[in-house]
């Protein structure tokens, strides 16, 4: 009824007409209904209707098809973009001219174009830390990768806010893609406080056709994330805590031998991100003496209890023979973008904020979730419908 109200009446009566022709159809198995002249497809690869058509009989969508398509037009009219507080000179850009000014020899890599999401405790403190990593990262594809553009969130151009991006899933589910987790949410999240994790950014993203994919290390026998139905879930939002236990005298300078281990297999995780990052695949966008930037899209980085995503990553060169130290940059929606704004360009304090050295990464499991380019033809994207990932064990 809401979004009905956005349009005049006659279309409100196109609407129930429709929602007849579905409750005819369950009547009478055999009718074949034409496709309204007006019923048009905001994805325009979604070719599946018309695959299986016989050689002399073409019969248009089902009317439970015409019914879903009908909901997409009216959410793609509907939808509300998400309310963020500006930065005017861009965080990247901001973030860029602290990682130059650095001394020392370290080399950067980071994404182009990311808008900072901040959760907000009126709306989704606690919660929405999922959705604001899709934000994150839907601004970067709307911005950088025409061709999702045009396909993101039906052509809009804007990143829709939580209750938008939640009646997208609920569609996501519609159309086939991931079943486990439907079944888990019973194919509603619209209105829920629930949390979400990269299973339902993959989902999103690839029900238009974008090529999302997952990426799991897991340092334990048996995944705890997965949950009695099979799906992986996650916490409350959490802050990544520095140990206060102090270490034995004998080794007071020295790290234990448990954190030593941790540390050898989250560096696993961290190789892979600047190999992700520095790939000869990547063009460059921008080059200056120790800050590349790179088309990669950011990372949507899961453990359990809380999701940021990551827009680069930094090598430092070890002194004497040491090894090189490496530090993730994280945008973290749990951060008020006002504090991320000051830091940046007083250039006080944005390491705290924005660094994440390996020493950090102390859970035993985490979630990746990148994007290839190009966008999935009809075939592929059937394929794309179960979600999978590629598990790297450390």
């Amino acid at each position: 009824r809401h979004a009905n109200s956005h349009f005049d009446d006659d279309e409100v009566q196109r609407d129930m007409e429709l929602a007849q022709l579905a409750m005819a159809a369950e009547l009478s198995t055999s009718t074949v209904v034409d496709v309204p002249q007006h019923s048009k497809r905001p994805f325009p690869n979604d070719d599946s209707l018309a695959q299986g058509a016989s050689s002399s009989i073409v019969r248009g969508p089902s009317p439970y098809e015409n019914v879903l398509y009908e909901q997409i037009s009216c959410l793609v009219g509907a939808q509300v973009r998400s309310k963020i507080q500006r930065i005017e000179a861009g965080v990247m850009n901001l973030l860029r001219s602290c990682l130059e000014s650095e001394g020392g020899s370290s080399t950067s890599i980071i994404s182009g174009h990311v808008d900072h999401h901040q959760s907000l405790s009126s709306e989704d403190k606690g919660w929405g830390c999922g959705w604001r990593n899709i934000q994150m990262m839907s601004s970067h594809l709307l911005r950088q990768r025409p061709e999702t553009r045009e396909v993101l969130f039906g052509g809009c151009g804007f990143v829709p806010d939580i209750p938008s991006l939640q009646r997208w899933l609920e569609i996501a589910w519609d159309k086939g893609f991931d079943a486990v987790g439907a079944r888990h949410f019973d194919s509603k999240i619209y209105g829920v406080k629930k949390w979400i994790g990269t299973s339902e950014c993959v989902t999103l993203l690839r029900s238009f056709g974008v090529r999302a994919r997952i990426v799991d290390f897991d340092s334990t026998e048996s995944s705890s994330l997965q949950g009695k139905s099979g799906k992986r879930v996650c916490g409350p939002m959490d802050k990544y805590l520095i140990k206060t236990n102090p270490l034995p005298r004998s080794s007071s300078l020295e790290l234990s031998q448990e954190d030593a281990e941790n540390m050898r297999g989250q560096q696993v995780l961290v190789d892979w991100v600047w190999n992700y990052f520095s790939s000869k695949r990547a063009d460059v966008l921008h080059n200056s003496k120790n800050v590349i930037i790179s088309d990669k899209t950011p990372l949507y980085f899961q453990h359990q209890g809380h999701s940021r995503t990551i827009v680069g990553i930094q090598k430092q060169k070890g002194n004497r023979g040491s090894q090189d130290r490496y530090n993730l940059l994280v945008l973290d929606p749990g951060h008020r973008t006002a504090d991320l704004e000051r830091s940046l360009t007083t250039k006080k304090g944005w390491p705290r904020l924005l660094k994440r050295g390996v020493h950090t990464l102390r859970k035993p499991q985490y979630q990746l979730c990148y994007v290839d380019p190009g966008i999935a033809n009809s075939e592929e994207t059937e394929q794309l419908k179960t979600i999978d990932s590629i598990l790297i064990r450390f």
